[in-house]
């Protein structure tokens, strides 16, 4: 039966819950706009010695991309020569501070600076701090051209019930988890900021498991950040496979395997390739494990060109998919049954 007995204890610790989630939600926002502030001001000083003459000839390509090379060894990888760019193009195009939201992130602003025409993008800002869109949500609405298909239709009702789908609010934990603010407060190097508890314990598992198995495994990256053309992509894994001459890339998933995953490896194959495979490396490899309950799902992943080597040599020095899937299998039931375990225990 269940026990009604009134918790003497709940008003208490509603209130002080309250206090800590307001003043979480006020340090998470505090941060956000300090980032932006910041970036809007290295994109003024950009500006300001362009205009002098010290950053317009292939001289001042040269000081750019010296600067850019500091910061990145003080402050980070979030001060690419790209990036610099980037946020010279933010002070371009947004010149008065008093024009800047609080309630937006950088994510949000990178979004913005893509749309060229400057009424649309005033648009997209308040109609996005209005309807509290994520930064992904404000993506969304940009690629399918949400503002422009508004403008020309007569009845605006099915444009704007397409557009406004019941999406789930923004926690304030997921801001703290944006790349740019874990660059901006230098914390990039904790993936458990990134991971669940359940990712977390697989990839550590698989992450021993592989160094274990004395094949070549060597550990490069966890949480492996890659820019590419405007957009952050995370590797689980990332080994180097010292007999084989090759990165290896791993990518778990909490859920069913389906054709999209594959896809994106394949994508990130060549993302990776493009960003840090040397020319005397061989083919890069790629492993989807998806986990679902009691069940496991493995797939190696290879470029076209790629398959033929793949077949006649990696096969033999690579474990098995049946090893992975194994290993997998036996960790995610550990964790479920101490999780039960110690549900049992606090009933």
């Amino acid at each position: 039966m269940a026990d009604n007995t009134p918790d003497p204890y709940q008003d208490i610790y509603g209130e002080i819950k309250e206090a800590l989630l307001v003043s979480r939600n006020q340090a998470y926002s505090a941060v956000n706009f300090a980032m932006v502030q910041a970036y809007w001001h290295i994109g003024r000083i950009i500006v300001e010695h362009e205009q002098n003459g010290s950053l317009r000839s292939e001289y001042g390509k040269g000081i750019l991309q010296d600067v850019s090379e500091r910061l990145q060894q003080e402050f980070g990888t979030g001060f690419s020569v790209r990036n610099l760019q980037q946020m010279k193009r933010f002070y371009v195009m947004f010149p008065n501070t008093n024009a800047l939201r609080s309630q937006l992130t950088w994510t949000h602003y990178r979004a913005l600076l893509r749309v060229e025409d400057e009424t649309a993008r005033n648009w997209y800002m308040e109609e996005c701090v209005r309807s509290g869109w994520s930064s992904r949500q404000l993506e969304r609405q940009i690629s399918t051209l949400f503002y422009d298909r508004l403008l020309a239709s007569r009845d605006k009702a099915p444009v704007i019930a397409e557009a406004g789908e019941l999406m789930k609010p923004l926690a304030a934990e997921s801001f703290i988890k944006d790349p740019y603010v874990l660059d901006f407060l230098d914390l990039k190097n904790y993936p458990a900021l990134r991971e669940s508890d359940l990712e977390q314990a697989l990839i550590d598992k698989l992450q021993e498991f592989l160094l274990e198995l004395g094949r070549g495994f060597c550990f490069v990256a966890r949480q492996k950040l890659m820019r590419y053309e405007d957009e952050d992509f995370y590797l689980d894994l990332v080994f180097y496979h010292s007999i084989l001459k090759c990165h290896v890339l791993i990518d778990l998933k909490i859920g069913k395997l389906t054709h999209g995953d594959v896809g994106q490896m394949d994508s990130y194959i060549r993302m990776f390739d493009a960003l840090y495979k040397s020319d005397d490396d061989n083919p890069t490899i790629g492993i989807i494990l998806c986990s679902q309950k009691n069940e496991a799902i493995v797939k190696y992943s290879v470029l076209n060109d790629a398959k033929q080597v793949f077949a006649s040599k990696y096969r033999l020095t690579l474990p098995t998919t049946e090893e992975l899937q194994r290993e997998i299998e036996e960790e995610r039931r550990r964790i479920e049954e101490q999780e039960d375990a110690g549900n049992e225990r606090g009933m």
